[in-house]
């Protein structure tokens, strides 16, 4: 089965490259559900492993403390090049003073009679002055024992390297490194160029962090391309101003390097989105949308989404002053709310970045209230049928067609209470606040893919 010149249908596992997307930091490459259908396509599920792998290979860790070995030999050398150096002008400056005494040891060995009191007391004072020279020899004694020392820590780094050297035959490890790392960026790469697909399948949860109450929301930008790694938290629902930024999500999983931003309007629900440097947020107790710049600390924009409920009108079936949910994916900004003219059925607005006018709006049918959350992928508007443990994908809305269809798509609701559900379109994976604790699912989307050799 060749998959490079023929036709393939792949179900690709996607993920965002951090290292909290993976559940083990030793996992690898890795396929699943490899799989041939009737018309002989392959189907397949790929997990690239994080981009560090290599720093974890065994031989990489060994190369790596070799590396400080010898850094740790090289600055003992220069210690005792200095001290080697000092010691040696100090000798330099006392030779003439050696000189002197050895000379009057001589006269007195040969004639004692010469060596009167007075010539005694000088011959005294000089080898006095020749006293601090015993230190300075006691420490070349200890330097000859360092270099004995240092010359076998040598000869076993020798020993070392010969077998790693061995062990890797005639490759090149740090040229395999590179190449491994070249085709893991080429796959990254073509990964982000992929079309949109389907929701076949939702992975296991995994936890990022436990903060906050039980309620809130947590994201990072949304926009694609971008290479802002900024992760945003906001807890609570009701009149939240305050949002927190953390520089990296490593930073946001263990709490520290984040600065705060006080919002000129609180928030209501949890409902946000943050797409190209700006978060969308509904303001409190009214239906206007609020777009905030981060970098200028300062509102670009507001604007009342017309007819849409709000303060608890129509909120999903948690609660929270959830009437409004803006989300993004790879086809822009999104509103998902009802209003009375529909009966309290979800509707989706696509919503224009700048101006936040919608472009164009459509009526699924579903009763909000009977919704748990709801995010978009592909133009398509995902539903869960309850925000409690149990819960499910439950309906599909596909925008493109203005159609839907019920699923069954089952996911592990660890925690019991969602009350944010949204998916990021550069990471692909949905981010989910469940009851205190921030948590990610990888997304498993179907794709017809053509190859170049079509």
């Amino acid at each position: 089965m060749h998959l490079f010149s023929a036709m393939f249908l792949l179900v690709m596992l996607a993920g965002m490259p951090s290292e909290a997307l993976y559940p083990s930091p030793e996992e690898g490459w890795q396929i699943y559900s490899s799989a041939q259908d009737a018309d002989g396509k392959c189907i397949c599920t790929v997990v690239a492993p994080a981009q560090n792998m290599c720093n974890r290979d065994p031989r990489s860790r060994q190369l790596r403390q070799l590396m400080e070995k010898v850094q740790n030999i090289s600055q003992s050398m220069e210690v005792l090049d200095l001290r080697t150096y000092r010691d040696l002008q100090y000798v330099r400056n006392t030779e003439s003073l050696m000189k002197v005494v050895d000379g009057k040891l001589k006269v007195a060995s040969e004639n004692p009679r010469s060596l009167n009191p007075k010539g005694f007391q000088e011959l005294k004072d000089k080898v006095n002055q020749l006293l601090p020279l015993l230190p300075v020899l006691e420490q070349y004694k200890a330097d000859a024992k360092m270099i004995l020392r240092l010359r076998e820590e040598v000869r076993n780094l020798s020993l070392v390297l010969m077998a790693i050297q061995e062990e890797m035959g005639a490759y090149d490890y740090e040229e395999l490194r590179q190449r491994v790392l070249l085709l893991e960026t080429r796959l990254h790469s073509c990964m982000q160029k992929l079309g949109c697909g389907k929701l076949t399948g939702v992975s296991n949860p995994i936890t990022v962090r436990a903060s906050g109450s039980r309620f809130g929301s947590w994201m990072t930008d949304t926009m694609i391309p971008s290479s802002d790694n900024r992760v945003w938290s906001m807890d609570g629902y009701f009149k939240g101003r305050r949002v927190l930024e953390y520089r990296t999500m490593s930073d946001f999983m263990k709490g520290q390097n984040f600065v705060q931003h006080l919002l000129p309007h609180p928030w209501a629900g949890t409902g946000h989105v943050v797409y190209n440097g700006s978060l969308y947020y509904n303001k409190h107790q009214s239906n206007i949308i609020i777009k905030y710049h981060f970098r200028s600390r300062s509102v670009l924009v507001q604007r009342s989404l017309s007819g849409a409920g709000y303060n608890n009108t129509f909120p999903y079936s948690w609660g929270g002053s959830s009437d409004i949910d803006l989300m993004a994916d790879e086809n822009g900004l999104w509103a998902v709310y009802t209003s009375i003219p529909n009966a309290g059925n979800i509707v989706i607005s696509r919503l224009e970045p700048q101006s936040l006018e919608v472009l164009q709006t459509w009526d699924t049918g579903f009763p909000k209230r009977s919704a748990g959350e709801s995010f978009m992928i592909c133009g398509t508007l995902y539903v869960t049928n309850s925000h409690l443990a149990g819960a499910k994908i439950y309906f599909a809305y596909y925008t493109n067609t203005s159609s839907y269809e019920y699923t069954d798509i089952p996911f592990h609701n660890q925690y019991s209470h969602i009350s944010m559900m949204d998916y990021n379109p550069r990471e692909r994976v949905l981010y989910t606040w469940n009851n205190g604790h921030q948590v990610l699912y990888n997304v498993t989307l179907f794709q017809v893919i053509k190859t170049s050799g079509d």
